[in-house]
């Protein structure tokens, strides 16, 4: 019986053809592939949106909050359950990240909580689509206008989906990407921002490399401070040659989810997500109350992993890190937060699996289940 990862990246000799040509070429690192791929992101997307390409998801945020002008004194709204970077970033520029609250079963912050967070220092609202499943734009979109904020998605785990018929990433505003091992398309490392903003467009090209800027003639000026962020043509040319499967593999991922949604038992200690339009499934995450089971994720982990069943954790409660915690926030402040993050638990879930592979995670889940409440 083969081992079943949570996540893996699905690469062939398309991908392996792309990057032997970027290496035999001469030319591997910021080239002619990074911009083939900025564009074919940005048709992809639609909406008249422009690409600009990054070495991570990490810095494109960083980059967008830098390029806004967002720095000490001002406030960015977060959701409190996200991976780490999403707050991180607003701390690298200076920032304050205020968190809210989040849904129990979309993991998705829920606007009335950004209202309520709104004070005279907010900047900005950054909403994450958890896993795939986008956010409920329109009535941020909305507060966002109503209050003349900077409305900045979180994508990194949302290449692919959609909202009200739409792409994200098509609407115009700054919507970042990631395009790490674990996300639906990859580039080994990498990220990138879409946006309609010209000026905005021009500080992050400048910011991703050394604030250079370059005229007609190729004269060099340094007209701010910029970082190193730059997006490889070797990384760039996997991404182009993964781009064209997305949506296949989004397919997939749909079925597979389905089947999962299909098999696992209506169970009182099992919360699992739901399936809207428009989702791409990055991850499938459920929540298991362990303490009503009479046992602790680890041994879960460990009796999962016994019968070659991986498994992730998406994600701690991000208030609940050290580093928040100095900033004031504590334990109790955020508590559907706090029960996603102690019981939390990320399935298998990518394009490769095979239908048995769902059932067998979920015999597995549903005999550790029965055992717990016998």
């Amino acid at each position: 019986m083969r081992d079943l990862p949570f996540t893996r990246p699905s690469l062939g000799d398309a991908e392996q053809q792309a990057v032997r040509e970027v290496l035999e070429s001469g030319w591997i690192t910021t080239g002619p592939k990074t911009a083939q791929f900025e564009t074919a992101l940005a048709d992809y997307l639609g909406g008249g949106v422009t690409v600009v390409s990054f070495n991570s998801a990490t810095s494109g945020l960083e980059a967008i909050l830098l390029a806004a002008g967002i720095g000490p004194g001002d406030e960015v709204i977060v959701p409190a359950m996200s991976f780490v970077a999403t707050a991180n970033v607003v701390v690298r520029v200076g920032a304050r990240p205020v968190f809210v609250e989040v849904d129990l079963v979309s993991r998705n912050l829920r606007v009335d909580e950004v209202r309520d967070a709104l004070t005279d220092r907010t900047r900005a609202i950054m909403p994450v689509h958890f896993a795939g499943r986008a956010v409920d734009l329109a009535p941020l979109r909305e507060l966002a206008e109503s209050h003349r904020l900077l409305l900045i998605e979180d994508a990194a785990q949302a290449i692919g989906s959609e909202y009200e018929g739409k792409r994200i990433g098509a609407s115009g505003n700054p919507v970042c990407f990631s395009f790490h091992p674990n996300k639906n398309i990859t580039t080994i490392e990498g990220g990138a921002v879409a946006c309609r903003d010209t000026a905005l467009l021009a500080r992050l090209r400048r910011l991703r490399f050394h604030g250079i800027e370059r005229d007609a003639a190729g004269n060099m000026d340094v007209p701010e401070w910029g970082g190193k962020m730059n997006l490889p043509d070797v990384n760039a040319a996997l991404g182009l040659a993964q781009l064209p499967r997305l949506d296949g593999f989004n397919a997939r991922r749909r079925e597979l989810a389905r089947r999962y949604l299909t098999e696992l038992p209506d169970h009182p200690a099992l919360v699992l997500p739901q399936e809207v339009d428009g989702h791409s499934w990055h991850m499938f995450c459920i929540c298991l109350d362990f303490e009503a089971l009479g046992t602790e994720r680890s041994a879960v982990q460990q009796q999962l992993q016994a019968v070659g069943i991986g498994c992730g954790i998406h994600y701690p409660a991000m208030h609940l890190f050290s580093m928040y915690q100095a900033l004031g926030y504590a334990a109790g402040d955020f508590p559907v937060a706090e029960r996603i993050g102690t019981q939390t638990l990320t399935l298998p879930l990518f394009p490769d699996m095979l239908d048995e592979d769902v059932t067998r995670v979920c015999r597995a889940l549903m005999q550790l289940l029965d055992g717990a409440t016998r």
